[in-house]
């Protein structure tokens, strides 16, 4: 077994102490550092007089109203931009992202406006809202609300970052010596795994290349696509492939985005949509200057479609970055290539080797092992998750044959009593009979 110098082991982490010493900050700290901002922006609001009841009621209905007003232009310019796209017409990246937004809101106004249609569901809004703030439309949002979410998701973030940097496997590479390109990859490993050698920035984007979206995201447990997930901002709710389903959709889109940014120019984005382009791919937005954002966008851009560099990859070495502002790129992909699971070095491996004809059959065998291993643990999860399926149908089926028979119950008894109010009835009408 080999021993790694300078390398600190816990449960399921392989990260040099190097890294963990001088470039991971502490989470909560972080935190605090980003809600800084929000907090002096909100000393202001603190210290105003405070309002009547009648004037909160006022600002409140003007704030709806302007917002509706504001969605009614906004369907009205989505209108003039599908009728283009209908007619063979190409939509810029701003006005694609103009359509997307409105759509959104046409489908969060179905549940909004079932609270206004049906008389007296209003007063349940305020609580709906509580609990599913995401229903709102974007249109009838204040400035404090979307301060709160970003900072919600900055949180989310830091603290998934800090779990993915400590729940990816640790186990050491087993390289090979068949082939050039196998070499190579496995010299790589051997550098930044077991010396703790550095590696240049051309080996790192060589490396990168072989590790495709589909491959990486196939070999990660479900702790780490969930917190993929929350980490992108995505709902971690569903299977596995569900989980690997909405990551790759959202890779596509980044993708697409990506080419549009590039055609246009990062110089044509505004300050809130370069915010809102770097902070959709983990990069940290909430604090940083509009320079070096466009410098990390434009990082992100060249790797991406230059350099060819997986989007998977990036958003993983986002996460080891993100609780470290001064990590530079080169930095990142070392410590996410440290930290990947076994499983998945082996498998890209044994692409290089069966690309250069040089794969041998006890190393398909073992790949196929741990494959077989990670579908095996699909089906387990699978298989809970149909059994609380099954038990939930079960309990409601329970509950709805218990609901009817009391209500058979409360029909009979209140037959049996409609029986005796007759019957004394009729004993009353017929005692006067008796008498005469």
């Amino acid at each position: 077994m080999l021993i790694q110098p300078n390398v600190t082991t816990q449960r399921g982490l392989h990260i040099p102490r190097q890294l963990l010493r001088s470039e991971i900050k502490p989470v909560n700290n972080m935190v605090e550092e980003a809600s800084k901002t929000v907090k002096e922006q909100t000393v202001a609001a603190a210290v105003k007089p405070k309002k009547t009841v009648w004037q909160k009621v006022k600002e409140e209905a003007t704030h709806y109203w302007d917002g509706t007003k504001l969605l009614g232009l906004e369907i009205k310019i989505s209108s003039s931009l599908t009728w283009k796209l209908m007619n063979g017409g190409k939509l810029t990246r701003r006005e694609h992202r103009q359509l997307r937004r409105t759509t959104s809101d046409l489908m969060r106004l179905v549940p909004f406006a079932f609270f206004i249609v049906v008389p007296f569901m209003e007063l349940l809004l305020p609580v709906a809202l509580k609990l599913f703030p995401n229903m709102l439309p974007s249109t009838y949002e204040s400035k404090s609300q979307e301060e709160k979410k970003r900072v919600k998701l900055l949180k989310v973030r830091l603290e998934m970052a800090k779990f993915l940097q400590e729940t990816i496997s640790e186990t050491g590479f087993r390289g090979t010596t068949d082939g050039m390109a196998a070499q190579e990859f496995a010299e790589f490993f051997r550098k930044i795994r077991i010396t703790g050698e550095q590696a240049s920035t051309e080996d790192l984007l060589n490396v990168a290349k072989r590790f495709e979206d589909e491959l990486t995201l196939d070999n990660l447990s479900r702790p780490q696509l969930v917190s993929m997930c929350r980490y992108m901002n995505i709902h971690s709710f569903g299977t596995d492939n569900f989980l690997r389903y909405q990551i790759r959709s959202r890779m596509r889109q980044l993708k697409a985005d990506d080419k549009a940014i590039m055609a246009e120019g990062i110089e044509s984005l505004t300050l809130p949509e370069l915010q809102n382009a770097c902070a959709s791919r983990g990069i940290r937005a909430l604090g940083t200057s509009p320079a070096r954002l466009r410098d990390e966008l434009a990082q992100w851009l060249d790797l991406h479609l230059n350099h060819k560099v997986p989007s998977t990859l990036l958003i993983l070495s986002r996460a080891f970055s993100y609780t470290d502002h001064g990590m530079t790129m080169e930095e990142a992909l070392k410590a996410t290539f440290n930290s990947l699971p076994d499983n998945l070095v082996n498998e890209a491996e044994l692409q290089v080797l069966e690309q250069v004809g040089a794969s041998t059959f006890k190393q398909k065998l073992e790949v196929l092992e741990q494959q077989q291993e990670l579908i095996e643990d699909e089906h387990e999860q699978e298989a809970k998750e149909e059994k609380a399926r099954l038990e939930a149908e079960k309990l409601a089926e329970e509950t709805k044959l218990a609901e009817e028979t009391k209500m058979a119950e409360e029909a009979k008894l209140e037959e049996d009593l409609k029986e005796t109010v007759n019957q004394k009835e009729e004993e009353i009408l017929s005692t006067p009979n008796k008498q005469t």
